[in-house]
């Protein structure tokens, strides 16, 4: 495709987790990505000033395929499963091609996010805790709305696992909504159990 309709794709594939791709980024990374052999360019696509955006060139548009050096290389940047796997933007690009990886690195990404997101919960946990009593009343609230979602994550990310290790797609759980938040104005230290009886 054409790096109009590239920078289109990849703003529906990708953006709940990246900002905007400008042009001014995305042909740079097209000629590098030339220049390394792993796309070529496959022609030109006819000058049409429908849908062109404003500042680009009126000339046909190049059009890029990606070559087998390139899907290799696609391949490989997919089963990297080190720590920088685990990251907000990095974890949300290898979510986004999970159907083209292998369900064991799909695990080990998933287990090594929700370590990583746990210990995220932890340190909100523990200010929380510790000093709640010397915030004002936006920066403690600022702090449970982190806490609340670390928590929820975590709950995501135990269900996708689950979900990983018994064979079920994400399509496949249905239209529950999301479980609902831990409760800001209740202390996180003293969460009532299954057995304490409400008052």
């Amino acid at each position: 495709m054409h790096g109009y309709e590239l920078r289109k794709q990849l703003s529906t594939k990708l953006g709940t987790i990246r900002a905007a791709i400008s042009y001014g980024s995305l042909y740079p990374t097209l000629r590098r990505l030339q220049t390394a052999g792993w796309i070529t360019e496959a022609g030109e696509t006819p000058a049409d000033d429908a849908g062109v955006p404003p500042l680009t060139s009126r000339r046909g548009r190049v059009v890029y395929k990606i070559t087998a050096e390139g899907k290799e290389r696609f391949q490989d940047l997919l089963a990297q499963v080190g720590p920088e796997a685990y990251e907000d933007a990095a974890f949300g690009v290898h979510f986004a091609f999970f159907s083209r990886t292998d369900v064991d690195i799909r695990l080990r990404i998933l287990e090594g996010r929700r370590r990583k997101v746990e210990e995220r919960r932890e340190g909100f946990r523990e200010v929380l805790a510790r000093a709640s009593e010397r915030l004002d009343a936006y920066t403690l609230e600022l702090q449970r709305h982190g806490f609340d979602a670390a928590d929820r994550e975590v709950r995501w990310l135990e269900e996708l696992i689950s979900n990983e290790r018994s064979g079920r797609s994400p399509q496949a759980r249905g239209t529950a909504g999301p479980a609902p938040a831990a409760d800001p104005a209740r202390p996180l230290t003293a969460r009532p159990g299954p057995d304490d009886s409400a008052e």
